[in-house]
Formats: C-alpha cells, structure tokens, sequence
C-alpha cells in the first residue's frame, strides 16, 4: 500500500526541482498526480517518467500568477480525477531569477513597484489563487492537505531579495492562518522552509560546497539538499502520518539555521 493510495494532488512547479521531485515520489506511492507549471515541454518529461514507473497522472500548462490559470488547474484534477486532496504549493523563484528579470532580487530601495508586484504575483499571488481554489473541493471530500514550499529566508532577514523574503514570510504566516480557519474541515495547512536545495534556480550559487573549508561554514551538513529529499517532507505533510500536524513549519535545512546568524 503507497502512503498516498488514490489521493488526487497537485504539484505546482512540477516540471523541475522540488516540484518535479515531489510529482514522481507521489506518484510511487500511489497518489493520481496533477502537475502544473509554465512549460509545458518540460512537464511532458515528467509526466512520462511517471507513467513509464507504473504511476497515474496528467499535467496542465498554465500560469498560475492568474485567477484563470489556477482555476484551469484545479478544473484539470477535478474533470480527470474527480477533485482534489493534496495541494503543494511549490511554484515560485528565487535568487537565480536575478539573471533572467534583472532588479527582481534586489534590496527594497532598488526594487519597483513593478517587479514588487510580479516576483509577489508568482510567489504568493499564485499560492492564494491555488489555495482558494482548491479549499471548496478538499470540503468535499471531507478534507485535505495543503502544502506550501517555503524557505528559510521566510523568517531570517537577507541584505537583498527583499521582495523574495516579504513573500515568503507572508506564506508561512498565511499557513498558519489557514491551518486555524479550516480545521474543522479536515483542512490541514503546513510549510516546507528549505535551505539550500540542488535546483536549477539556485544552481550557480553552489559551487561553495566544492571547497572543503567554505562548505561546512555555510551549512553544518557541508552540502546542499537534493531535491528529492524535500519531496520526503512534503510527503510527510500530504500523508495520513502527519494527520495531527496543522499550522507547522518544518525547517529542511541541513542545520543552518540553528547556528543563528
């Protein structure tokens, strides 16, 4: 018996990273998966690795920074699978998306009021239009699971990404108030706050686990996650195991914040 025997989820973010970690796991472990992200190419490789394993699934293109591209998602799970238990809220980027919308990481006074509004839009707008979608359907079926991908920078300041930590902390805070206001639906709500994680998105930054000295200075652990290893906590939060878990922020950062600033 998997973990997640027909529950129906959606992963957003699904086509690299953590997202594309988290997709495969559930699907193993017997969920029907809905994947969603902006491109769709990528998706179609995952999609296939989840079938070529024995799994169920299906993927949407869509952006979710959109009222109409989260209500196309949620429909997407509700029309093949019949609604929706899980919902991972994974979509988002972080300090690699510098190199593609320059300004987008940066301190407050350098940031416009434009690129405050797309990096929230796809951070936190997208989480909320997903949230909000999903809510009505998991009451029908008597419950569910929200899970939202955080970080560590969501509750430690950072000298820059100002817009990125803003949202970010906003997520874990409207966790907690959702896990409060939906309990007695059987909605559960709780956050993922990594560290450093093996993505795409934070690719060119990791070099500094090569050196032998520097690595063990910015994490206890010398290393940065792999994804798959996130996936294994979102696992926990989408499961019955964590059936008393609501309003929870489990921090997967290989201790690097344990030692303080």
């Amino acid at each position: 018996m998997g973990r997640l025997d027909n529950k129906v989820t959606i992963v957003t973010g699904a086509n690299s990273g953590m997202g594309r970690a988290t997709m495969l796991l559930f699907a193993r472990e017997g969920a029907r998966v809905v994947g969603v992200a902006r491109r769709e190419d990528k998706l179609a490789d995952v999609l296939d690795e989840v079938t070529r394993a024995g799994g169920t699934g299906c993927v949407v293109a869509a952006d979710l920074s959109t009222e109409d591209g989260a209500r196309q998602a949620i429909r997407t799970a509700v029309e093949q699978f019949g609604g929706v238990d899980v919902l991972v809220n994974n979509a988002g980027v972080g300090a690699a998306y510098a190199s593609v919308q320059p300004g987008s990481m940066n301190t407050i006074e350098e940031t416009t009021p434009e690129m405050w509004d797309h990096v929230m839009a796809i951070n936190l707008s997208s989480a909320f239009l997903m949230t909000r979608g999903v809510i009505p359907e998991m009451r029908k079926r008597g419950g569910g699971s929200l899970v939202h991908i955080g970080s560590i920078s969501g509750y430690r300041g950072q000298d820059t990404a100002h817009t990125y930590t803003a949202a970010k902390g906003a997520l874990i805070n409207l966790s907690r108030s959702l896990a409060l206001a939906y309990a007695r639906d059987g909605i559960r709500s709780n956050v993922i706050a990594p560290g450093y994680v093996r993505t795409p998105m934070v690719e060119e930054y990791l070099g500094v686990f090569e050196d032998e000295t520097a690595r063990y200075q910015v994490n206890p652990m010398g290393r940065a996650a792999e994804p798959a290893e996130i996936a294994n906590g979102c696992l926990f939060f989408a499961s019955d195991e964590s059936s008393y878990c609501s309003g929870s922020l489990l921090v997967m950062d290989g201790g690097l914040s344990a030692k303080g600033a």
